[in-house]
């Protein structure tokens, strides 16, 4: 009975409203919805479903869809995707109706809430900024922007040339605080090149076209004033400008060893580096310091070293047919070849350098090396005279040359005694010009002369104590030749005057005039 009471209780009341233009929805509902529903409270079925209460949820996102709510849910991203407290929770849950005109059906707390559990975490400086920063009056949250550029195009300093993703430079900390990659660019930072200033390259902001070549940059400290070319990094590193990591051995041919290794570029490469193709010879740079005035040729470096000019290392009696030896180490080279080396050929014997020295006249030929040494022309000669036609015997292997010799034209010279001792001559060439046939080279007073084996005519009793000059009295040019009888000396002694002939032995001995003996 009560259970029927009650449902015609309630006919009574529905009647009633119906009769005072009432709807049973408004009968019914719990109470007035919020300002932003009130339109529809005279449609229950904007919001509800009868007896289909999980349809709400669907009916809500219907009516939200512009607000791009059930994108986010179908595609979990925004607050209502992503949320804990929301993703997948009944639209009710958070905001609820029916609580008045005044009621907060977002029920949004902004001191407590959680901005991680949005598409925008809050971080660094980002989380002491007020809301409304960033979240303008009168629109959704959800149009405040999340890229760098929608809220700090105005703190830009690059001007918006750089593009818009602040984030690959600059952290939330603090926008001073860059932490662009240049090494990801095609022009990596290394060196001191990390310690500059953005601004020393990237003037006015301008960071499209930067050049990456070092003399764009660094024309007013090149040295070369532009004679090496703009490629600096061939030769400098980025650590310092005085490092020179160019290798001359590795890149050039033409390695850099001993004094070369200290001179400048500027003292090879006086021009333009790829305009003046050097040579590699020696004398393309030191050809005033040529003291041979090319006749050595181009091939320095057989003689020379790099560390030093002097001394040449050519070793002449290795490399040639002729060794120097004695007074020839110090000679000069100009002193033999007169002309280029490669042009004349020299002779090895003495003459071909010494004729001018030769104070012989050529007389004793080529082979100067029979006499002398190479130590010294008038040092240690060692001519043997007795291989000679005139071997020195006693007192004349004691005589300097020059005795004999008043020249050096030695063929030819007179071997005759009287030749160089014609004033030693006290028999005033009565005796003849071949003194040899009494004197010895020992000593004039050593002679040997023996008249009874070398003459017709032995000297025997007074004869023996008479002095040569007492029998040849006139000079001879030849041989002495004398008559051997008695009357060719002694015919002025002759008391007979003639009248017992000539024979006068037939009667006188040889011991005295007067020892005579009569002949039968």
């Amino acid at each position: 009975m009560k259970f029927l009471a009650g449902w015609l209780a309630l006919v009574v009341c529905l009647f009633a409203a119906s009769a005072r233009g009432q709807t049973f929805e408004r009968l019914v509902m719990p109470g007035p919805l919020s300002k932003a529903h009130a339109d529809l409270e005279s449609d229950c079925s904007k919001c509800h479903a009868p007896f289909k209460r999980e349809e709400q949820t669907r009916l809500c996102l219907d009516c939200h869809d512009h607000e791009a709510v059930a994108e986010d849910l179908r595609t979990k991203q925004g607050f209502h995707g992503t949320a804990p407290s929301v993703a997948g929770a009944e639209c009710r849950t958070c905001h609820a109706e029916h609580k008045g005109r005044d009621a907060d059906i977002v029920g949004l707390e902004r001191d407590s809430f959680r901005h991680d559990s949005t598409d925008y975490p809050l971080r660094g400086a980002h989380t002491r900024i007020a809301c409304e920063a960033c979240h303008e009056a009168g629109k959704p949250f959800r149009a405040a922007k999340s890229d760098c550029a929608g809220c700090h195009a105005s703190d830009d300093a690059h001007r918006g040339k750089l593009g818009e993703d602040c984030g690959g430079c600059h952290s939330e900390q603090r926008w001073r605080e860059a932490r662009f990659d240049h090494a990801k660019t095609k022009f990596p930072l290394e060196g001191r090149h990390q310690d500059v200033a953005c601004a020393l390259c990237h003037a006015g902001e301008r960071y499209e076209g930067t050049p990456k070549d070092c003399a764009t940059c660094h024309l007013v400290n090149d040295v070369h004033r532009g004679r090496f070319g703009k490629k600096c990094e061939t030769c400098h590193t980025s650590s310092r400008w005085k490092t020179q990591s160019f290798d001359h051995a590795r890149n050039t041919k033409f390695p850099l060893t001993g004094k070369h290794a200290d001179v400048t570029c500027e003292g090879c490469h006086r021009g333009g580096l790829f305009d003046q193709k050097l040579a590699l010879d020696c004398l393309s740079c030191h050809r005033g310091d040529d003291v041979h005035d090319g006749r050595n040729g181009a091939e320095c470096e057989s003689c020379h070293g790099t560390s030093a000019w002097k001394p040449a290392r050519f070793d002449h009696d290795r490399n040639t047919e002729f060794p120097l030896r004695g007074a020839h180490r110090d000679v000069s080279c100009e002193a033999c070849h007169t002309r280029p080396v490669h042009d004349q050929e020299l002779g090895t014997n003495c003459a071909s350098c010494h004729t001018t020295d030769d104070v012989h006249k050529a007389q004793l030929g080529s082979d100067c090396g029979r006499c002398h040494g190479e130590t010294g022309w008038k040092e240690k000669v060692r001519f043997d005279h007795d291989l000679a036609r005139f071997p020195l015997l006693g007192l004349h292997a004691v005589i300097a040359c020059e005795e004999c010799h008043a020249s050096a034209t030695y063929r030819g010279t007179e071997r005759k005694c009287v030749a160089c001792h014609e004033k030693d001559d006290t028999h005033e060439r009565r005796l003849g010009p071949k003194c040899e046939l009494c004197h010895t080279p020992n000593a004039w007073n050593v002679w040997k002369f023996d008249h009874a084996t070398q003459t017709e005519f032995p000297l025997r009793g007074a004869h023996a104590d008479v002095g040569c000059e007492n029998c040849h009295l006139e000079p001879v040019t030849d041989k002495p030749s004398l008559a051997s009888g008695c009357n060719a000396c002694h015919s002025a002694e002759d008391p007979h005057r003639g009248a017992f002939g000539t024979n006068c032995e037939r009667c006188h001995g040889e011991q005295s005039w007067r020892d005579v003996r009569i002949a039968r």
